[in-house]
């Protein structure tokens, strides 16, 4: 069995039972691997923890320069494109950018490696919103970028507890309104 199956597997029970659930031992079970075998690459829980969501980062991050080389898609369609794939992650019963959110709260040290690891994936997003803003020169993009980043946050913790494709769909709802107030008022259409 490959790293990333092992990765994977990992971030679907983290997905279903939690940060706090989640343990070494059930990994081993889940990917039928005798626990010393996975103890030999992840010594602990948390260690496991890490490198997968370290791998989900990279997997995000990916996602994101693909979507930004993609030049049938408008820049709003980008900035949008989030509330898409969530809901195909929604309709396969997966919630990996809520782990990001669990992360922080498990984790609430600053200094942690884990609560790091969620930190810099919140930056990575709100980069990903401020340059397709500037782009499409609202403005003041930053502001613009962190009210819609917040609405992500929001519709993600959410998703932690209600699982819910309303909850995407009222968080896609505000984000457009959001950018189409912010094209407004770089129109003069609100001065």
């Amino acid at each position: 069995m490959q790293r990333e199956d092992v990765l994977g597997e990992a971030l679907q029970l983290l997905e279903q039972k939690g940060m706090a659930s989640t343990t070494l031992e059930m990994v081993a079970e889940r990917v039928d691997r005798p626990l010393e075998e996975l103890r030999r690459y992840w010594p602990d829980s948390e260690a496991l923890q890490y490198d997968a969501l370290r791998y989900l980062s990279q997997q995000v991050e990916t996602w994101r320069r693909q979507l930004m080389l993609n030049d049938a898609l408008t820049a709003e369609e980008k900035l949008l494109a989030r509330y898409s794939a969530l809901t195909d992650c929604v309709t396969k019963n997966r919630y990996p950018g809520c782990l990001f959110i669990a992360a922080c709260t498990f984790y609430p040290d600053a200094e942690h490696p884990i609560h790091q690891l969620a930190n810099q994936q919140k930056q990575a997003a709100f980069q990903f919103s401020h340059t397709l803003l500037t782009q499409l020169e609202v403005d003041d993009p930053s502001m613009v970028a962190k009210q819609m980043e917040l609405v992500l946050e929001g519709c993600l913790s959410r998703m932690l507890v209600n699982r819910s494709q309303v909850d995407v769909d009222t968080a896609h709802r505000l984000a457009e309104d959001i950018l189409r107030f912010a094209q407004c008022r770089q129109g003069g259409a609100l001065t």
